[in-house]
């Protein structure tokens, strides 16, 4: 029984939900420094689909590599309960539907605010959780993943959810910040795609670390933590032109050295790395709701 447990926990992919939890809490802060009347209700339905669909992702990822003969025993990356026969194929494509499920339902909730054109929006969602790694075309499979991290981790979340808890479009300032924390958040799958590139390389995937290699994505980090903070500054500068201290605080503390650390690590230790890496964009993220706490 634990043991069908802890592989349901991994199958989650725990080290990758603040991701998910980052772009909603970003949000709420662009919100509060705005000075906005802010819809709570709206803000914990944003919040609860984005990490359902997240964890409905996960699934269908495992799921589907699993279906398609993708995944091997003793892979470096976490231990996959389908591939292990810790879980049944068709329990985990149920968890994959049913969860998606558990997320449109959180959206429907949304409507109330948002009007019914959210359901179209909705679908467009959910058929990208599953469309990461199945389809005619999975984005996963053919080095369109990061890009895909960048739109709905990033663009969607931040500023979709900034519209919705305050009824007001959202600025030019809004559309940088959501771009810069999708950047971060494209991080961590550019962790998780250099670790497993030589795994995904012999069966047939190319993720973009098996197409411009293991030193290319090591460049591509650090491109992506200095632009992905670089982006956000004009956020803080409309807030104050003193909080422009934060971001080059935070890019010293948090983001060089996983920068440092992404160009020393490799095989099984990059799985701290990865979770290293979703931590600190949820970090980063919190720092804009304690600004606009402040505020």
């Amino acid at each position: 029984m634990m043991r069908k447990v802890k592989a349901w926990v991994e199958a989650m992919r725990l080290r990758t939900l603040p991701v998910s939890v980052a772009g909603v809490v970003t949000a709420l802060g662009l919100a509060m420094g705005g000075d906005h009347e802010i819809r709570w209700w709206a803000w914990v339905l944003c919040m609860l689909f984005a990490v359902l669909a997240q964890i409905a992702s996960n699934f269908g990822n495992e799921y589907f590599d699993y279906k398609d003969g993708l995944d091997r025993p003793g892979r470096e990356g976490p231990r996959r309960g389908v591939t292990e026969g810790d879980l049944s194929p068709s329990a985990m494509k149920y968890a994959t539907f049913a969860t998606l499920g558990l997320a449109c339902g959180c959206g429907c909730g949304l409507i109330y605010w948002g009007g019914w054109w959210l359901i179209a929006v909705g679908a467009v969602i959910a058929l990208a959780a599953l469309a990461y790694s199945a389809g005619p075309y999975p984005l996963s499979r053919h080095g369109l993943g990061e890009v895909a991290v960048v739109a709905f981790f990033g663009l969607v979340p931040i500023l979709l959810t900034f519209w919705l808890i305050t009824g007001s479009s959202p600025s030019w300032v809004q559309w940088c910040a959501a771009l810069g924390l999708g950047l971060l958040g494209a991080n961590v799958l550019v962790v998780n795609n250099y670790r497993d590139r030589d795994d995904d390389a012999a069966v047939g995937k190319r993720t973009l670390a098996v197409r411009w290699g293991g030193k290319a994505m090591v460049r591509l980090y650090a491109v992506n933590a200095t632009m992905g903070v670089a982006m956000t500054v004009p956020a803080w500068t409309s807030l104050d032109i003193r909080l422009a201290v934060i971001p080059a605080a935070a890019y010293v503390l948090l983001f060089l050295p996983l920068c440092s650390r992404m160009s020393h690590e490799t095989g099984r230790v990059l799985n701290r790395l990865l979770g290293a890496t979703a931590r600190a964009m949820v970090l980063y993220s919190l720092t804009f709701l304690i600004a606009g706490l402040m505020l």
